[in-house]
């Protein structure tokens, strides 16, 4: 078994099992013994979101990045991600497994980024209910799917969530209400068609422009919950841009990173809003 699919089956077959330490509130936030010295980055860098959002330091750009570009747009200003190889780093936070062609970087941790993502075809599996019971439903047909093909597979493991929102509030997710799927991402387009493979659908998935904060720490529901609050924030001071899908989470790590470090990022669709058509005579 190659290097980065032993990458792919840590991350989800264990990695995203660690949502049974953040699928509600009060275990969402690890404790203070687990964060040990963490708890001051993740202080610093939640105070960097906070001062952006409230002197909006950037200007938000005029139009969506071009595809597979990034564009810094709040929160920590100085945080980098740097690719060494096929290895992204940022800080004590890595990737080791390579990302699809054409994706742009990923976040780093307390930073805010509009990116636009090209088309990237994607094995899939969807279901309903709670993502940690679920996860073996998913994760084994996605498996058999890439070893029965000898796909190499990529980071991350995209999570994506469909009406999921809760009661009187869209930027926080209950899992009691829609459905989820989970996706193993092909690299190349070409290496394999598209269709149905049981219960793995594999598709290309459309270009999409995203708001995206990067996180650290256990996956799962908990740390998509915890992101979602700073994309509202950041929406709410940018009105010239607007959510336009549904929440996206990608998981980049696997059991071989401590939990403080997980590396994951939370997204949402965004579009520029349209501006009214100019009135020619209040010109004259």
């Amino acid at each position: 078994m190659n290097r980065a699919i032993q990458i792919v089956l840590s991350v989800v077959s264990t990695g995203l099992c660690a949502i049974a330490c953040a699928t509600d509130g009060s275990r969402s936030t690890p404790s203070p013994t687990a964060m040990g010295d963490d708890a001051a980055d993740k202080a610093a860098a939640q105070a960097a979101l906070e001062r952006s959002w409230a002197a909006k330091e950037i200007t938000a750009p005029a139009e969506a990045p071009k595809t597979g570009s990034t564009t810094r747009v709040g929160g920590d200003l100085k945080v980098e991600s740097n690719l060494d190889g096929e290895t992204w780093r940022s800080g004590r936070c890595l990737i080791e497994a390579p990302l699809p062609e054409g994706y742009p970087a990923p976040t780093p941790p307390g930073a805010i980024e509009l990116k636009t993502y090209p088309i990237v075809r994607r094995a899939e599996v969807s279901a309903r209910g709670s993502t940690m019971v679920g996860m073996n439903f998913a994760f084994w047909p996605l498996f058999n799917h890439i070893k029965s093909r000898d796909i190499a597979m990529t980071s991350p493991v995209e999570m994506d969530y469909r009406g999921m929102e809760a009661d009187g509030n869209p930027y926080q997710l209950d899992e009691s209400k829609g459905e989820w799927t989970m996706s193993f991402l092909y690299r190349q387009r070409e290496q394999g068609p598209e269709g149905k493979d049981g219960r793995v659908v594999v598709r290309d998935n459309a270009q999409v422009t995203v708001l995206s904060v990067g996180v650290m720490g256990p996956y799962g529901i908990g740390r998509v919950n915890e992101g979602l609050p700073m994309l509202e924030a950041w929406l709410k001071a940018h009105p010239e841009w607007e959510r336009a899908g549904d929440v996206r989470a990608f998981s980049y790590n696997g059991p071989q990173v401590r939990n403080a470090t997980k590396w994951s990022e939370v997204q949402l669709p965004v579009k520029r809003v349209a501006q009214p058509a100019s009135d020619p005579s209040s010109t004259k």
